[in-house]
């Protein structure tokens, strides 16, 4: 099991427990009841931003989450490499609106900001990773070369 160099397991269980703590602070800022103390007549804009926002970042982190497992997984003999290239892609996720993030309290801005550092960080990572892999023949011409030289023999 090849690992490139800029991914192993301590950096990854970091990563993941990182992670968590954010997912946890994002539950905990996005919990609805009560905590809109918009001025009056921005309060409908100011509703659709935090709701906006809480599904995007809340989003972003479930996927940095199922990333993280993927890996871990990997990296504990749990799944392959040929499925963790098929199914453990981090997906894209455009950044929060400037316009939506000036309706939301200071705090809350912070905390979006830090969870897309993070699926940033995530995404360099996952792109080295393919990257290096790309030069790799791909599994049919593997079998192909591992049968031709089952015949030579």
């Amino acid at each position: 099991m090849a690992t490139p160099a800029n991914i192993n397991p301590r950096i990854v269980e970091s990563l993941y427990y990182e992670a968590l703590i954010l997912s946890d602070e994002v539950r905990h800022a996005f919990t609805l009841s009560g905590r809109l103390e918009a001025v009056a007549g921005d309060e409908d804009e100011a509703t659709v931003a935090l709701s906006c926002e809480a599904l995007r970042t809340t989003t972003r982190m479930m996927h940095s989450v199922a990333w993280l497992l993927n890996h871990r997984a990997y990296l504990n003999g749990e799944l392959s490499e040929f499925q963790l290239h098929r199914y453990g892609k981090l997906a894209d996720f455009p950044e929060s609106d400037p316009g939506r993030l000036a309706l939301l309290d200071p705090d809350t801005r912070d905390l979006i900001q830090a969870t897309e550092r993070l699926h940033a960080r995530l995404k360099r990572i996952d792109a080295v990773w393919r990257e290096q892999d790309r030069g790799a023949p791909s599994a049919i011409i593997a079998l192909r070369e591992r049968l031709a030289r089952a015949a030579r023999r």
